[in-house]
């Protein structure tokens, strides 16, 4: 028996391997992750050596191996994701969880069959099933899971494949296998069914909340950009009509310059004319960089600024096109100008002030906002950026700014001090 069972074992330890494989977004290059992996199972099949066919009737051996085993899987999965996360650890986990129903299969279909070369087969086919399904299903959605780093209660979501396998372990195979009670093995195949429908909910539901979050954003940035166009196209309009009542009033302006002309006061032209270019820059539309889209939100943000008497020291240098998508880099600057409004916004009238600095070249992109604070900020320790006063979890603001810094392989951080606060986004390309 311990030879089926060590054979069984090493079918799973193959697809486990592989699972890691093709689920983690690989830190190295194809072939050395493949040779870290195809070492793992060389290991791995070692160890299941020692307490299956060595020793084979020790509790002691069996517990200690086993769990030198466990850390040497997630480990594996560990060390050669591209981020060493939560999300790793997770999809790690996953794979323990995923492989050991193939191992019950196995174990099922020898007590029902008592056919060995049936129950590897059927065991084989199992997990061949099992890794298809969740390669077309559920690949894409781990990768993208792995690459957000701004994932809410990630570390609780690994104790959803931990206890699946504890239950999986002390119900099928230790201390007592299903060989020895048999009548156990409906509710391992309940729990790998429940295992499976868990397993999809959560990763579809972490699918579907960063989808959410994407359209919220999007449609916060359309409602930006619309009232930008309103409030660009009132200006405009005032200014058409004040330059109207300009035009009209020159004639007047010039009988008066005439006039004093003849009279030879020329202090008094000079005061005439000052007058005439006042006006005229009065009605002048302001534009604050060369790209459309992004000067289109400025004009909201810096309208909105000016209504909650914030003064802004703006310095803009956007060209028309950028190497980033334009629309993200609007909502980045928006989110970050929006921020600093928010905190700022009910302070007292001195220290209501805003800097913000935005270069975007052919090489290289630069935004920094700095404001003062007031108050404990609360700072995660893995992302080192501040999160909201409310949940202690990042807004769906800086998740934003998060993953458009992840997208471009920028760097982004915050420098509170001597009470003022400094938000910096810099990337290379």
């Amino acid at each position: 028996m311990n030879y089926f069972t060590l054979i069984s074992y090493t079918v799973s330890h193959f697809f486990l391997m592989l699972f890691i494989y093709l689920f983690i977004v690989h830190r190295y290059p194809n072939r050395i992750t493949a040779l870290i992996c195809f070492t793992s199972f060389g290991v791995l099949n070692a160890l299941d050596l020692v307490k299956l066919i060595f020793f084979p009737g020790s509790a002691i051996c069996y517990v200690v191996v086993t769990i030198l085993q466990i850390i040497l899987t997630q480990s594996t999965a560990f060390f050669t994701s591209k981020e060493k996360s939560c999300q790793a650890l997770f999809v790690g986990l996953s794979a323990s969880s995923y492989v050991i129903a193939g191992a019950v299969s196995s174990a099922v279909i020898k007590i029902y069959s008592q056919s060995t070369a049936l129950a590897l087969a059927g065991g084989f086919a199992v997990h061949l099933v099992i890794l298809v399904f969740l390669s077309v299903h559920t690949r894409e959605i781990c990768f993208k899971f792995q690459e957000k780093s701004s994932v809410k209660n990630c570390w609780e979501l690994c104790l959803i494949p931990v206890f699946f396998y504890c239950s999986f372990s002390f119900i099928g195979f230790f201390p007592h296998t299903l060989y020895e009670h048999p009548e156990n093995i409906p509710g391992v195949v309940f729990i790998v069914i429940t295992m499976f429908v868990s397993y999809v909910a959560v990763l579809r539901y972490l699918e579907s909340e960063s989808k959410r979050s994407v359209i919220y954003w999007e449609n916060m940035l359309q409602k930006s950009y619309i009232q930008g166009l309103k409030n660009r196209y009132y200006l405009v309009e005032q200014a058409e009509q004040n330059l109207k009542i300009l035009h009209h009033d020159l004639r007047h302006y010039s009988r008066i310059i005439d006039s004093l002309l003849e009279q030879k006061k020329y202090g008094e032209i000079k005061e005439v004319n000052e007058h005439i270019s006042h006006m005229a820059d009065e009605n002048k539309v302001e534009v604050y960089c060369s790209n459309l889209i992004v000067n289109t939100i400025l004009s909201s943000m810096m309208a909105k600024a000016r209504s909650l008497s914030i003064r802004v020291h703006l310095d803009a240098r956007i060209p028309k096109e950028t190497p980033v998508s334009d629309y993200e880099l609007t909502l980045v600057i928006a989110n970050l100008f929006e921020n600093a409004i928010q905190c700022v916004k009910d302070f007292e009238e001195e220290k209501r002030y805003i800097d913000v600095k935005i270069y975007c070249l052919d090489d290289q992109l630069f935004i920094q906002t700095e404001n003062e604070y007031d108050g404990e900020l609360l700072i995660d320790s893995v992302t080192g950026l501040p999160k909201s006063q409310k949940n202690g979890n990042h807004g769906l603001g800086m998740q934003s700014i998060l993953a458009f810094s992840e997208k471009i392989n920028g760097t982004i951080g915050c420098y509170p001090e001597g009470g003022v606060f400094r938000m910096i986004l810099v990337a290379k390309f």
